[in-house]
């Protein structure tokens, strides 16, 4: 008896053998079943190690009080003892498999199953699987004998008999045999119409592929024909019933529950189409409407059932429009769709424990395995394999693939395989996902042979296979273009030219011969340079294809590249910080202006590595911007070099702010896409703004002390209107402002006139000089009169113009203006005079407002640009910036004086106060504010992937395609974005009629 507070050496051995719960394990020992072998070392051995002893225990106790009579116990119990090969299988199998040793303790004498040992039992195929099925009759009979067969599969696969492939495909010819037998169960009930028709199964996906799943959808295609003399029509209504028949034997749940559904969706049109159709109607559908992931899937297609010879016309008709599926005009677009990882489906939650979807998973290889396939397979018959390792395999022996690259990928995904069958095999569930129990992570560790710290070591192992698969995926498919053009192997298998041109093509690259030129400029030799483009392509060359323009994104590099390739920092940033190489990559391949502003002074690519996630990206403020330009203007020698620099720091900051905008728009692997649009127009409207105030403050001085030394013999100050004074540039805006001066003390009227007006043309000859920086043009057409008025007024002549002679447009102008530069104190009082003028007491008179609505409406017809589509315009086009801004400006000039919080010269910021005001509803100022945003996104794209500005979509196919990736449209998705544009302009014109024009 163990003395109280002492544990028992019975408890202490069943720690030692890896039981977490002894005292339940001892009173299980204890059991009346267990008494003859209770004490027998070789026990506590083999339950020690099973997966789980704990689990084991229990199941073989409740087979043992399954059995029907104490001969039966005891036949169990010798067998157990002395046939090291059985207890191996059933206790593996009990300590593996909670749902199986259900099973077992259901139909007691299955365990029997187990016993055999030959040959023949260690590799079984699909005629030995169809002799295990041959007695069933009924569904139920069906799903007793397929885990009878499914025991000896999973006894093999736990005790290491066969590796995860071979137990992959037994589970494919269990599947094949179950399907054979359902079908002729289905044939039995059904005699008549078994004999009006011919049908074909064809399994698809990881059955077609010999890489089932325990628990999985079998996915299958049905083709049928009308037997000699049979009407087509009832044929294959009678197959349509004999097919609908099999699915329900496999998928319904009965008494013994149900096998595993039988999924027919990736027939042609999927669910909405035929369940069964003819040889000739697949091929009709397939060589005119199917799409490229069909093509795919069929890479798969194996016939499985019914009439075996139906199936192989079937296989061998589709196999050729499979192999020219790459040589399709959308095949790029889809590629790029497909190479894109679909995770916005998978909750947050379970991202990070997803095997099959989650980033690295197992979709990721099978994936790059398929894409390889269809671009390579055209020409090289050994790779056309359904079988994910063994097409693996064939292209890393072909040279399609890197060996290391493929050994590792191999390696990773039977991991990740095994990982899947063991989660699966304990409850016979169809699950992706890692569990968060540590009791099942221990489980799934100790029967992958991980026992030291099972859970510890089994999530190090899987993390580092994810990352395997994740840092490969995209390299599997440029590493072999780099070792083509490299050279650096002999004897290595590699790339043909024309293999590597194919691939290039199947990955977006128009001009794949000078893509080989640039890859080999940039990656040939064995200089230390050499070797990191080598390291770094295959990743660039991934997020470049991810762009509307790869070769432009791949040219681009190869230029900056070129200009900064000796400086030591340069490669050393994009190694060794992934955010600036991913955010280079993002800009270089976005658009013409980014790569022209960044070729000017290429050193600015450091902008992009600042920190983490490159914070050097982020807009500097106003302040800071103008102390940096007026400390190059006091360091420079006259007003032309002053100016240069300041326009230097002007290109340097615009090249931040686009670049900001790209990355921000596109997204990066570590952070997504930035969803608030209205936020990234305001960003860029801001940084524009601020930039172009510090030029111009900067412009100022230089001019200042250049031509009068340290004062003016006026003071002086510069009025943002516009765009500009709204705080909205965009990057191909120019600067509307107005000029105003007031001589000093002492200077005569005549004097100070002349020294602002030579101001003002120096600083536009100046900013406009042409050099390697964009110029910045000041428009001052808003001035009093127009073109036809002086370019500079005192205040006083401001104010005597404003008192006689003043415009409601000019009113209207007015709302926008703000002191961007010069003389604060003036400039003050030039915002105090205005105020009267543009938040006029009580508001509007009728004559006003019908004189602002003439004017909209003339510029409407008169302004727009012959040819172009009004609904497609971004400026002057129904619902587009100028009805959004006109409406709110007339809120503003009509309600301004009683409303503080419309007092602003930023659009936005108006329509948001005029909506808390009560004055438009939140829903049509939401529509307003959504047009308003997508127009100015629109302006902003159009500039940044031109590099020259505009109004309305490019016609060119591949910058409008840009344009759509910069506001989130997916390859082949440019005619969503027009409809999305024009959907949304029509809603907010409909809000205009209303409020603007009284409709």
């Amino acid at each position: 008896m163990t003395a109280p507070g002492r544990r028992s050496s019975t408890f202490t051995r069943l720690l030692r053998h890896g039981f977490t719960d002894p005292s339940a394990a001892e009173r299980l020992l204890e059991s009346a079943e267990l008494a003859p072998i209770r004490n027998d070392p070789v026990l506590l051995e083999a339950l020690g190690a099973t997966a789980d002893p704990d689990l084991a225990l229990h199941g073989l106790v409740r087979l043992l009080e399954a059995q029907p009579d104490p001969a039966a116990q005891r036949q169990l119990l010798d067998t157990v003892i002395a046939a090291k090969p059985l207890r191996d299988r059933l206790l593996g199998v009990l300590g593996a498999s909670s749902a199986l040793a259900d099973h077992l303790a259901k139909h007691a004498g299955d365990w029997q199953a187990l016993v055999m040992y030959e040959p023949r039992d260690l590799h079984p195929e699909v005629e030995e699987f169809e002799s295990g099925l041959a007695e069933a009759t009924d569904p139920v009979s069906l799903r007793v004998a397929y885990r009878r067969c499914l025991l000896s599969i999973a006894a093999r696969d736990v005790c290491g008999t066969t590796d995860v492939a071979q137990t992959a495909a037994e589970l494919a010819d269990l599947a094949t045999a179950t399907l054979r037998a359902a079908l002729a169960i289905a044939r039995a009930a059904a005699p008549e119409d078994a004999g009006l028709c011919r049908l074909a199964v064809i399994a698809m996906g990881k059955c077609g592929g010999h890489e089932l799943n325990y628990v999985s959808d079998v996915d299958v295609i049905f083709v049928g024909e009308a037997v000699d003399g049979a009407d087509e029509g009832k044929a294959l209504r009678s197959a349509t019933k004999l097919a609908s028949h099999m699915m329900r034997i496999c998928s319904e749940t009965t008494v013994e529950g149900s096998i595993w559904p039988v999924d027919a969706n990736l027939r042609p049109e999927g669910r909405n189409g035929p369940l069964v159709r003819t040889l000739s109607s697949h091929l009709a559908y397939y060589q005119r409407w199917a799409k490229t992931w069909e093509f795919q899937a069929l890479l798969k297609a194996r016939p499985v059932a019914g009439d075996i010879e139906l199936g192989e016309e079937y296989v061998a008709a589709v196999e050729p429009l499979v192999w020219k599926a790459a040589e399709r005009e959308n095949f790029v677009a889809d590629v790029q769709k497909m190479r894109r990882r679909v995770v916005e489906n998978i909750p947050v939650s379970e991202v990070d424990r997803q095997l099959k979807l989650g980033p690295g998973g197992l979709r990721d290889v099978e994936f790059a395995v398929q894409l390889l396939q269809l671009v390579h397979g055209r020409h090289d018959a050994s790779l056309r394999s359904g079988t994910t390792l063994h097409a693996l395999q064939a292209l890393a022996a072909g040279g399609y693939v890197g060996r290391a690259d493929a050994a590792q990928l191999d390696d990773a995904y039977r991991f990740l395989r095994s990982m899947e069958h063991r989660i699966q095999l304990y409850r016979l569930r169809r699950t992706h996902l890692v569990p968060e129990d540590e009791a099942d992570l221990r489980r799934i560790g100790r029967s992958l042979g991980l026992r030291a710290d099972p859970v510890a070591e089994l999530n190090r192992e899987w993390r580092r296979h994810a990352s395997v698969v994740r840092r490969l995926h995209e390299k599997l498919f440029y590493r072999p273009l780099l070792d083509a053009v490299a050279q650096l192997a002999p004897g290595e298998a590699r790339l043909s030219a024309g293999a590597a041109r194919e691939r290039l093509v199947a990955l977006g690259y128009a001009d794949p011969a000078s893509a080989l030129r640039h890859l080999e400029a940039l990656a040939s030799g064995v200089t230390r340079k050499a070797a990191i483009q080598r390291t770094l392509l295959p990743v660039l060359l991934g997020w470049f294809a991810d762009s509307a323009d790869p070769d432009a994104g791949l040219l681009n590099f190869r230029k900056v590249s070129d200009a900064l390739g000796k400086t030591p920092w340069y490669l050393r940033l994009l190694r060794d910080e992934g955010a600036a190489a991913e955010n280079l990559a993002r800009v270089l391949s976005a658009g013409r202006l980014a790569p022209d502003l960044l070729m000017r002074a290429p050193e600015a690519v450091a902008l992009l590595g600042d920190g983490d996630g490159g914070t050097g990206l982020e807009p500097r403020s106003r302040g800071h911007l103008e102390q940096e330009i007026l400390a190059a203007v006091g360091r420079a020698d006259d007003a032309v070099q002053a100016v240069t620099a300041a326009r230097g720091v002007r290109r340097r900051e615009l090249f931040r702010t686009a670049a900001a905008d790209i990355v921000d728009s596109y997204g990066t692997e570590a952070n997504p896409a930035e969803a608030d649009q209205g936020a990234l127009v305001d960003r860029v409207g801001a940084a524009v703004s601020d930039l172009t105030a510090a030029t111009l403050a900067g412009t100022l001085r230089a001019v200042v002390r250049e031509g009068w030394g340290d004062t003016l013999p006026t003071r002086f100050a510069i009025i943002g209107m516009g765009r500009f004074g709204g705080h909205e540039l965009g990057y191909g805006s120019d600067a509307d402002v107005v000029f105003v001066h007031e001589p000093r003390d002492g200077v005569d009227d005549h004097e100070a006139s002349a020294a602002a007006n030579r101001v003002v043309e120096e600083m536009r000859r100046l900013l406009q000089i042409p050099s390697a920086d964009p110029p910045l043009l000041i428009d001052a057409d808003l001035r009093p009169e127009g073109k036809s008025g002086p370019l500079v007024r005192t205040l006083k002549s401001y104010e005597a113009y404003y008192r006689r002679w003043s415009l409601v447009w000019e009113s209207q102008a007015l709302l926008r203006a703000e002191v961007v530069a010069g003389d604060e104190d003036l400039g003050r009082r030039f915002i105090d005079l205005v105020d009267p003028l543009r938040y006029p007491a009580e508001g509007l008179g009728e004559d006003a407002v019908r004189e602002i609505r003439r004017l909209k409406a003339r510029m409407e017809s008169e302004r727009l640009p012959r040819g172009a589509d009004p609904k497609l315009h971004t400026k002057l086009g129904p619902g587009g910036l100028s009805d959004v801004e006109w409406t709110v400006q007339l809120l503003q000039l009509q309600h301004a004086w009683a409303e503080p919080g419309l007092r602003t010269t930023r659009t936005r910021e108006a329509l948001a106060a005029a909506c808390a005001a009560g004055l438009i509803p939140a829903e049509e100022a939401a529509i307003l504010d959504e047009a308003w945003v997508l127009a100015t996104r629109v302006r902003n794209a159009v500039m940044l992937v031109r590099g020259r500005a505009g109004d309305t979509f490019p016609s060119d196919s591949r910058e409008l395609a840009a344009v759509g990736r910069y506001l989130g449209y997916g390859p082949g998705h440019a005619g969503d974005m027009l409809d999305a544009y024009r959907r949304t302009t029509r809603r907010a014109r409909g809000v205009v009629e209303e409020l603007f024009y009284g409709a």
